[in-house]
């Protein structure tokens, strides 16, 4: 079974909700994203999503968008971060890894997709295809790797069903109108619409998008299986970038653990 699929199937038996924590890879460089990813397993994230720098990446905000300018000045590739995949597993084997990003990046790379292993990334979520389309759509075939696709507060019914058939791994409900690092939740609509999302498939659902603080997070996993956290997390590490002292980081990630156990 692939990785994260188990992880989340375990988490959810036992009642527990997933903590999702992203960054975006080799920023501020890569060798601090390799020790960020372990600091933010022991400090009680389930899922590490890695964000693979693009010039264009439109989904993002402005803070999620300067880090990946400063990665590609870094000449980070995806090749470099399967890489960086690589070195994680030599002591990690257990945490599930989502890549994060556009499909010109894949398609450009799609020899290296097609050759991860099992012991390299366990699933892909590109932001730029139609959620009625997947990997697989686009020659993409590696059974190592599951497809993760967004549904937002637009998204129309009969859309929500089609795309949630089509998902594997977990569905990605967008919280708001916008881009990442947004605020403004309308927790009533987030409830109705994962409510929707639920009634088409059994995957987990997973909250995203404007998610700040502790509170956030607790309302959010009560209609969710788990929440995912990007943008503070992302200004958090290029505001210690020079110093590289992370503990406010990981004392961050241990309350947004502790507020969805």
């Amino acid at each position: 079974m692939n990785r994260l699929t188990s992880k989340l199937s375990n988490l959810r038996s036992s009642n527990q909700k997933a903590l999702v924590a992203y960054l975006v890879g080799g920023d501020p460089d890569l060798d601090t994203t390799l020790d960020l990813m372990h600091l933010f397993v022991d400090s009680g994230v389930d899922v590490i999503e890695i964000g693979v720098p693009f010039t264009d990446p439109i989904a993002e905000g402005p803070t999620i968008q300067r880090a990946h300018d400063r990665a590609l000045k870094n000449d980070v590739s995806l090749k470099k971060i399967f890489q960086l995949v690589s070195e994680f597993r030599k002591s990690d084997k257990e945490t599930p890894i989502v890549l994060m990003g556009y499909l010109n990046t894949f398609i450009s790379h799609i020899d290296l997709v097609q050759s991860n292993r099992e012991d390299g990334i366990d699933s892909i979520l590109v932001v730029d295809i139609p959620g009625e389309l997947n990997l697989h759509d686009y020659g993409i075939d590696n059974p190592n790797i599951n497809t993760i696709s967004l549904i937002s507060p637009t998204t129309k019914d009969n859309r929500i069903e089609l795309i949630a058939k089509n998902s594997t791994g977990f569905i990605y409900y967008v919280n708001l109108r916008g881009v990442t690092g947004s605020s403004n939740l309308n927790l009533d609509e987030i409830k109705n619409n994962i409510g929707k999302i639920k009634q088409h498939s059994n995957l987990p659902v997973m909250a995203g998008f404007g998610i700040k603080t502790a509170d956030d997070a607790k309302i959010l996993a009560e209609s969710s299986e788990g929440i995912v956290i990007g943008s503070s997390i992302v200004e958090m590490i290029n505001e210690e970038s020079n110093s590289k002292e992370f503990d406010r980081i990981s004392n961050y990630l241990k309350e947004m653990k502790a507020a969805i156990s």
